[in-house]
């Protein structure tokens, strides 16, 4: 079984993997004891790709600013039979519950215990579990006081406990380093051969699509910049990066990405998004991808 994601995750990767491995650099093939990092790591879906398809990695170090997130990478690396019991038992009270009413009590009590962020890691990465995959379309999202206020999504026996997945991401996950916190950090891990991907949250593409509020700290405008920044700071140290993020200037002719990163390679990929409540807005889109170096 290949490992893969463990959680859905809006804007998650899994769709452009192709098109992200056809622009690594032209020689990574032939790249010796490689360090890969990624410092927002979300669900992971490049990491774990990576992993699989380049043996020359040697290591690899993940971060984000995200504790619960992190505590559920930490918790299936170290703890996969704990989590795997502690899931199955969750997901056996909730099938057996009679309706969507009494299955709509059991989600809002749960999520009510997950916010008060005093759970020991298995049963905190349980409830990140479970609410991922009863929750409103997936997705993760927190009030400005830190606390998870997602809807439940009406699902009635959604997959809770994958056992198969978290034990291929378990054993996967024993070669990488999880780190929680500022992305600016995960400068310091970087070795001789050294290849960034940077998913940060993106930047809207208008007033009502910002989904990047998975943490309480907002990343606008100001933070990009402060992120490019720290891509120029990869840059001067002589490290690779590809960075992903939204195409404002085919939404509206927004030039702030192609203006802040002038001096690098910009490309454009295709992705679906399927975020949106109005249906009839999702669909193909492009994406931008970001690079310092030349591709294959």
């Amino acid at each position: 079984m290949k490992a893969k994601p463990f959680v859905k995750w809006v804007g998650g990767k899994g769709q452009l993997i192709d098109q992200l491995e056809a622009l690594l650099p032209a020689d990574f093939a032939r790249w010796e004891n490689v360090t890969y990092i990624e410092p927002f790591v979300g669900g992971g879906a490049m990491l774990f790709h990576m992993l699989q398809t380049h043996p020359n990695i040697s290591r690899a170090i993940i971060n984000d600013i995200n504790p619960d997130l992190t505590t559920c990478y930490q918790v299936v690396r170290n703890n996969p039979d704990a989590l795997v019991d502690s899931l199955q038992r969750i997901q056996a009270e909730y099938y057996a519950l009679p309706n969507e009413e009494a299955k709509r009590e059991f989600y809002m009590m749960k999520r009510e215990r997950f916010n008060l962020k005093t759970l020991d890691p298995i049963e905190n990465t349980t409830l990140f579990f479970f609410l991922n995959r009863t929750c409103f379309n997936g997705l993760y999202r927190v009030n400005k006081s830190g606390l998870f206020n997602v809807p439940f999504g009406k699902y009635e026996t959604p997959t809770i406990c994958d056992p198969v997945t978290i034990y291929a991401d378990s054993e996967l996950l024993q070669r990488v380093e999880i780190l929680t916190g500022d992305y600016q950090q995960t400068l310091a891990h970087a070795g001789a051969k050294t290849l960034f991907y940077f998913d940060p949250p993106y930047r809207p593409l208008s007033d009502t699509s910002s989904f990047n509020d998975y943490v309480k700290e907002a990343f606008n405008d100001a933070a990009q910049v402060r992120l490019k920044e720290f891509c120029d700071a990869v840059e001067a140290a002589g490290h690779k990066f590809m960075l992903s993020n939204s195409d404002c200037f085919a939404k509206n002719q927004d030039r702030f990405f192609e203006d802040l990163y002038l001096m690098y390679h910009i490309e454009r990929v295709w992705a679906s998004r399927n975020v949106n409540a109005n249906a009839s807005k999702r669909g193909k889109l492009t994406e931008l991808l970001i690079r310092n170096f030349d591709a294959a």
